[in-house]
């Protein structure tokens, strides 16, 4: 596979360079000190159609696919993952479940918005009890005439509180099947709908200028119509919408574990110790070839994975391989790049602290790394 960037690609990933570099690499350090959600520079993001990059222009979109987007993911994760993060949820999570399973009606009324930035969508999967156990959900939607009649809680989800968010689609058991298994489905549900109550953004570790909350759902009524897709067909939906969110996930830790490198590399030449510049010590050089290594065999894992996935192949296995490999190499990379810094990468106004903090929720986040050694196992052919 030759995986060099054609020159569409290529002038993305220039121009996504630039703007993290120019805009959000000034800014992001004191929105991150204040836990603050950086509105300027997600509306800036929008006016450059980066929320709407991988779908189709006649819902307001650029026309691109799922490789774009991890190109613009990888190169804002260079700079800061709150930004990134805050792009790939909106895209994956927000917009995604509606391209992908909404009714022609729900496209025109959403997506235009969400491929603009002018609002931002959340998906609403995990629960308290939950966790990677997302079959297990206990939140619940009763019909009741032409309404959804919503009731339970989610935790940890992403872009759920902000000013900007206009929609959460929920997951929620609506039924049972013959054999008493819960029959899950999605609804949307609006913004400010009564009922459904935000919860103050949680005191994270890392990711201090995204947003996450916990939601809670008190007979919350929205129009039967809000079903996205088919009724019971919300966990199949949600492991589609996860299998391509971990190619994302994969690029943006992909972006964090090549930040690590560059700033590191920027240290190693200024930083300078007994006479010389650390980097002229070979301790230091060959933890940076270390960390270029990993990070380039990560772009390799999520270029493949995301070549298979817009070509229509299965991908599910290389997209399991490709985010616990990036994941892991963003966690060696941020506490290498902390090493080669000493004192000063313990201090917040390097970014390197910051890329230490957020790089352990990418173990975590969108299917943990146990998770995905057991979908790599299940595609090898072994029952879980």
């Amino acid at each position: 596979m030759d995986h060099r960037l054609s020159p569409e690609l290529e002038e993305l990933r220039r121009t996504v360079e630039a703007f993290a570099h120019d805009v959000v690499a000034p800014k992001i350090g004191d929105f991150y000190e204040r836990h603050e959600f950086p509105y300027e520079i997600v509306r800036e993001m929008g006016r450059m159609g980066l929320f709407g990059l991988p779908f189709p222009e006649e819902y307001g979109g650029m026309g691109g696919d799922y490789f774009a987007l991890g190109i613009a993911l990888e190169e804002l994760a260079r700079v800061d993952s709150s930004v990134a993060i805050t792009l790939e949820a909106g895209v994956s999570l927000g917009a995604m479940p509606l391209h992908l399973f909404g009714t022609e009606e729900q496209k025109r009324q959403w997506l235009p918005r969400l491929c603009s930035g002018e609002i931002l969508g959340a998906f609403g999967l995990t629960e308290p009890d939950g966790g990677s156990d997302a079959g297990g959900t206990r939140t619940t939607a009763v019909r009741d005439g032409d309404d959804w009649v919503i009731n339970g809680s989610k935790c940890f989800i992403t872009n759920s509180g902000t000013d900007i968010t206009g929609l959460v689609t929920v997951t929620a058991v609506t039924g049972r099947k013959p054999d008493g298994r819960p029959l899950i489905s999605s609804i949307i549900v609006p913004s400010g709908t009564p009922g459904f109550t935000v919860a103050a953004p949680y005191s994270k570790v890392g990711w201090n200028a995204s947003d996450t909350r916990e939601l809670s759902f008190s007979d919350v009524r929205v129009p039967a119509a809000n079903l996205l897709g088919e009724e019971g067909r919300g966990y199949a939906q949600f492991l589609r919408i996860l299998d391509e969110g971990r190619v994302a996930i994969s690029a943006l830790a992909t972006g964090l574990a090549q930040g690590c490198v560059d700033e590191s590399v920027k240290y190693a030449h200024e930083r300078h110790a007994f006479g010389k510049p650390i980097g002229s010590n070979q301790a230091i050089q060959f933890k940076l070839a270390d960390m270029e290594m990993r990070a380039h065999m990560a772009r390799v894992g999520w270029y493949d994975a995301a070549s298979r996935m817009v070509a229509g192949e299965p991908f599910k296995k290389e997209a399991a391989i490709a985010k616990l490999y990036s994941s892991t190499v963003a966690v060696d990379n941020a506490r290498e790049a902390t090493q080669i810094h000493g004192g000063y990468g313990f201090m917040n106004e390097y970014p390197v602290a910051r890329m230490w903090r957020d790089s352990k929720i990418l173990e975590i986040g969108e299917g943990t790394s146990e998770v995905q050694r057991m979908l790599i196992a299940r595609e090898l052919g072994f029952a879980g």
